[in-house]
């Protein structure tokens, strides 16, 4: 077994992949790594040769909130033994960062701040099909605008009116089709840019309160009736049947409704495309100890054991013949990990191939000093 010793502090640092800053008592830089240096640049040597002014004055551009500043955070640092999360701004993106307080063998604390290397490969991703769709939207709904043009202005004298409106109907078919699933798409792009940049933990400060779960889930089956959750092209089923709800009363979360209700909406998509037509979909909620947790279970087609790895990876799609027929995009669980996330939550899933998946999240207790986060003591919507 290799010793401790036989490793080189600043060797094992450099070794990082996350930026690594090391203050002493006084505020000063000790230490650095590798990864560090080339994220920060020309702003490191600042750092060295300033101090902590210059840390200030880097750190907290772009940072509005008091509480996310670096000074703030260094002080929660020292007051806690768990590391305190924040980010910066640099070059036109959020980049996340920890903040923790470490002890050195001479008994002084020293406080650590880590950076994490900025991530875009999902929204290039993204980018890359947004612009994939919306070219083939675009001629595809211009070559469905003249063959509509075409029906009308060229169609035969013994074309019946019903016959020309059944075809325009067809074309008008398609380009709602396609119009759709680009608006579909917009809106995950913006979802991901909120997850990306850090402003979805924004709007969860302001947005995340006390949720009672029970007449929340009430609603959100009633609503099923009123939108257009599967895509345009999948069979029409009245969805409201499927879904079975259990729910205690008197059990409160804190979360936001509106995020709260996308992601659920997004897990019943997939449970849907997922299993076999009227076969029953079981919302359940349980109260834990240190937490509400709400469980989606389908009687579906299951994932294989060699997919678990996928499941939540941008852009990353089952490969099971039922599932490649289906239209999808494989990016809204990763979407909803990150936003259950972003509340304090976590997400997981459970699943048998052939038998069925259950799809779990469990978010924060509503506890009383959760009021001075919120303005409001109860949500429904």
């Amino acid at each position: 077994m290799a010793r401790k010793n036989q490793f080189d502090v600043q060797t094992v640092l450099d070794g990082l992949g996350q930026g690594v800053l090391i203050f002493d008592s006084d505020k000063q830089l000790i230490l650095d790594n590798l990864a560090a240096r080339s994220l920060l640049g020309a702003d490191l040597n600042v750092i060295r040769s300033e101090g902590w002014s210059a840390v200030t004055v880097l750190f907290n551009t772009g940072v509005s909130n008091p509480d996310e500043q670096i000074d703030a955070v260094r002080e929660k640092a020292l007051q806690s033994e768990r590391p305190i999360r924040f980010r910066i701004y640099r070059s036109g993106e959020y980049v996340p960062c920890w903040g923790a307080t470490i002890t050195g063998a001479d008994g002084n604390m020293y406080f650590m701040v880590t950076l994490d290397q900025p991530d875009w490969y999902a929204v290039t991703e993204m980018v890359d099909r947004f612009r994939s769709e919306m070219t083939e939207a675009i001629e595809s709904t211009r070559g469905h605008i003249d063959l509509i043009e075409a029906t009308i202005t060229r169609h035969q004298a013994s074309d019946t009116a019903e016959q020309l409106g059944k075809r325009v109907k067809n074309f008008s078919r398609l380009i709602s089709i396609h119009m759709e699933r680009t608006a579909r798409l917009m809106e995950m792009l913006e979802r991901l840019e909120h997850i990306r940049t850090g402003k979805v933990r924004e709007t969860l400060r302001q947005q995340q309160r006390k949720l009672d779960i029970a007449d929340f889930l009430e609603d959100f089956v009633e609503e099923l009736d009123e939108i257009n959750l599967l895509d345009p092209e999948t069979e029409k089923q009245n969805i409201r049947s499927r879904v079975k709800v259990e729910t205690p009363d008197d059990v409160y979360a804190f979360a936001s409704a509106s995020y709260l209700r996308r992601i659920l909406q997004d897990m019943l998509r997939n449970a849907i495309m997922y299993s076999i037509k009227a076969t029953p979909i079981k919302i359940s909620v349980e109260a834990k100890q240190h937490g509400i947790q709400i469980n989606m279970q389908d009687e579906g087609y299951g994932i294989r054991d060699s997919e678990y790895d996928r499941v939540f990876a941008p852009f990353s799609r089952a490969r099971q013949p039922q599932i490649i027929g289906e239209f999808g995009y494989g990016l809204s669980l990763y979407l909803c990990k990150h936003e259950v996330e972003a509340m304090n939550g976590r997400m997981w899933f459970n699943s048998r191939e052939n038998v069925g998946t259950t799809f779990s999240i469990m978010l924060p207790l509503w506890r009383d000093s959760d009021a001075t986060s919120s303005s409001l003591t109860t949500s429904k919507a």
